[in-house]
């Protein structure tokens, strides 16, 4: 039921559709161009059926296993090793290593790569070895595709010409206005599933081969810029255990990776907490670096707000990170910037908390706040701007 549940979303939807609409005009096309009647019509065809099981079974694997999650309330054997770890307010327990909590499934999940609304789950852990096979058939089914249709539209476009001046052991492929041009869209839809699916498993492979996550490379990327003190020494990430090895990390012949999600592998000199202990300074030093403002203008969260100019809805930040809804007054510790968007945490009041809120953020306009100085707000009153907020929602 579950599975049955997640496939009902526009990306699985959207993944299927495109899968089924390849395939179908593939076979009808190679039932044409070589029938099954001849033995090699029959090896190609059973060759093709084969690439779209792999897609799709591997498709659904990805999508029905799972990332795996680290169970709620979830804490360390060893009371002593919870000071090296993170506390999830959501999940109310902490987060094993190389675990992240996904806002989208809600989950804290284990060895978090992202999360892919294609199979409208996250690829972590327990997946990622389903979710590469998937991103490897697909592009060859596609590639299999493009031999099979080219060839069969192009006697289509030219059948006349056969027809009158052929050999007549040409293929007779009889396609009409619709059928040609759902061939061509197959085609398009072949290629791009070939340039844009093939590039994510090149660099998912890559990522297994270095075994560390795209979480995991931005914290890395950011380990090397941080000053660090001799007594601290430089930052080692634990997880590298050369090319083969991490492959075999992942993939295995029982189809289960080798960790169990709370205990990894690591190189000598490591611990199970080193790469925890350096996420956890550079959030300290992100804290650190942030920036209280206070909200000036009411902005209701929508990502085209029309009502705050040109440039605002011009230059929005390229990410799928949530906009957070605000009201005059309010106030946010601001973490990230662009030009024209802010990204903050909520500052919550009382009430939000007694509701059991326990984290609001996201982006939201520039020009909505101004930076709190001085333990006073830099705008003259705020009393002023509630009160023309209040007359404009009246008028």
């Amino acid at each position: 039921m579950n599975i049955v549940r997640r496939t009902l979303h526009w990306g699985p939807l959207l993944a299927l559709f495109i899968i089924f609409t390849i395939s179908a005009m593939s076979i009808i096309c190679d039932m044409m161009w070589w029938p099954v009647s001849a033995p090699g019509g029959t090896i190609n065809l059973i060759v093709y059926v084969m690439w779209l099981y792999l897609t799709l079974y591997n498709f659904f694997c990805a999508m029905g296993i799972g990332p795996g999650h680290v169970p709620y309330g979830w804490k360390p054997d060893d009371p002593k090793d919870i000071k090296y770890l993170q506390f999830c307010k959501v999940c109310q327990g902490y987060k094993s290593p190389r675990s992240h909590h996904c806002r989208k499934c809600n989950r804290c999940v284990m060895k978090m790569d992202h999360h892919c609304p294609w199979i409208n789950n996250c690829c972590g852990h327990m997946n990622h070895a389903r979710f590469t096979y998937f991103l490897f058939f697909a592009p060859l089914g596609c590639i299999h595709s493009l031999c099979i249709l080219i060839p069969s539209l192009y006697h289509a476009m030219n059948r006349p010409y056969y027809f009158y001046y052929g050999d007549g052991t040409e293929p007779v492929i009889n396609l009409d206005v619709w059928s040609f041009l759902i061939g061509i869209f197959s085609v398009g839809l072949a290629v791009g599933v070939i340039v844009a699916v093939g590039g994510l498993g090149f660099l998912q492979l890559k990522s297994i081969l270095k075994n560390e996550t795209g979480i995991e490379s931005w914290i890395i990327e950011k380990a090397y810029y941080i000053d660090r003190t001799v007594e601290e020494g430089e930052f080692v990430y634990p997880y590298y255990l050369g090319m083969w090895r991490n492959l075999r990390q992942v993939f295995t012949w029982s189809g289960y990776p080798v960790s169990d999600g709370f205990t990894w592998d690591v190189k000598e000199g490591c611990n199970q907490y080193t790469l925890t202990i350096e996420q956890m300074r550079q959030k300290e030093d992100k804290k650190d670096r942030s920036i209280e403002y206070t909200i000036i203008e009411d902005y209701s969260g929508r990502w085209c707000p029309i009502t705050k100019g040109c440039r605002v809805i011009c230059c929005p930040p390229f990410t799928d990170e949530p906009r957070i809804k605000l009201n005059i007054g309010d106030r946010l510790l601001v973490t990230r910037w662009k030009k024209h968007w802010l990204y903050g945490d909520k500052i919550l009041d009382k009430q939000q908390k007694d509701l059991g809120v326990s984290r609001l953020r996201g982006w939201f306009p520039r020009r909505c706040a101004v930076e709190f100085v001085n333990n006073g707000c830099s705008y003259p009153d705020l009393t002023k701007l509630k009160q023309r907020a209040e007359k404009k929602k009246l008028s």
